[in-house]
């Protein structure tokens, strides 16, 4: 599958930058990625031993859960990326989720320098991933035995929607025994339409077949499941369908939880790197073919002459 890289290239860039500069350089920076992360990158002549990097993200949830601060548990596993290196900075700058700050003079030189600062860049794949494994801990581990509510204004009952990119929310909701999430479907381009829905069919037919038995179940329908009546329609206006996946308790144990959770979050990623190579490999093919119909005409110009 094709990722987004779990390090911020961007972040990765500057704070390299900054610890390899022969002299100290001053750093404010404001960059957005992806559309909905955002970061901001401070750093003083006047006190060149720190670096401070501010992080957010647009992620919002609504139903059973809401995560909209970053729990304590995400804030251990952030200071866990670098002991000694970064310190979380309470309260973080206005407007932003977290702020933390980079001691340079504790970064051993050498190899370990560049493991430190690709996992400090590593930081919202962190927190988008803790977020949302802790929704699939939640869900997953709710009582299957208390009787569903069909009142829409139970929250227990709503789906979550998770927002990682502005126009691009996806939804995770509780059934019997499994954890279903639905992607709503939308591209600009109708050829980009065409390439996608026929590869969401060849997801569903290749994930049908024995051997991936083990994989989440895959299904497509264009039309929203039943679990999504209720949510904005614009979320459920698609001209490319609904793609669901079945998650089931054997997907979320143990390592395979990451995997899961980060295979969720780029699953639009995906699809984008899937088409634009499918766009590529047509185009290259229908160039090829040309090249051969005008070596033919030209061919039997010559040999009408």
């Amino acid at each position: 599958m094709a990722y987004l890289e779990r390090a911020s290239p961007s972040l990765k860039d500057t704070l390299l930058k900054i610890y390899r500069a022969e002299k100290p350089i001053e750093v404010d920076q404001h960059f957005h990625e992806f559309g909905s992360i955002q970061y901001h990158i401070k750093y003083s002549v006047s006190n060149p031993s720190i670096v401070h990097v501010s992080t957010s993200t647009l992620l919002e949830t609504q139903g059973a859960v809401t995560l909209k601060e970053i729990s304590s548990q995400t804030y251990e596993v952030i200071k866990d990326i670098a002991v000694g290196v970064i310190d979380i900075v309470d309260p973080p700058r206005l407007g932003f989720q977290l702020t933390i700050g980079i001691h340079l003079d504790n970064i051993p030189r050498g190899k370990e320098m560049i493991n430190i600062i690709t996992k400090i860049s590593e930081i919202q794949a962190i927190i988008l991933s803790n977020q949302l494994k802790e929704m699939l801990r939640h869900l997953n581990f709710q009582d299957d035995s208390r009787p569903i509510n069909n009142n829409n204004n139970n929250n227990n009952n709503r789906p979550i929607k998770i927002i990682y990119h502005p126009s691009e929310p996806f939804y995770v909701f509780k059934q019997p025994d499994k954890i279903t999430a639905v992607f709503p479907m939308n591209f600009k381009d109708n050829s980009d339409v065409v390439i996608a829905t026929s590869f969401f069919q060849e997801l569903v037919e290749v994930g049908s077949q024995k051997e991936m038995g083990k994989a989440p179940q895959c299904s497509w329908s264009p039309i929203p499941p039943l679990q999504l009546r209720g949510e904005p329609v614009q979320d459920l206006t698609t001209n490319s369908g609904f793609v669901s996946f079945d998650i089931t308790s054997r997907h979320v144990e143990g390592k395979r939880l990451d995997k899961t959770v980060w295979n969720l979050l780029n699953f639009y990623a995906y699809v984008k790197y899937h088409i634009k190579c499918s766009r590529g490999y047509i185009q290259r093919r229908m160039r090829k073919r040309m090249d051969s119909l005008v070596k033919v005409f030209y061919s039997y110009i010559t040999h009408t002459k």
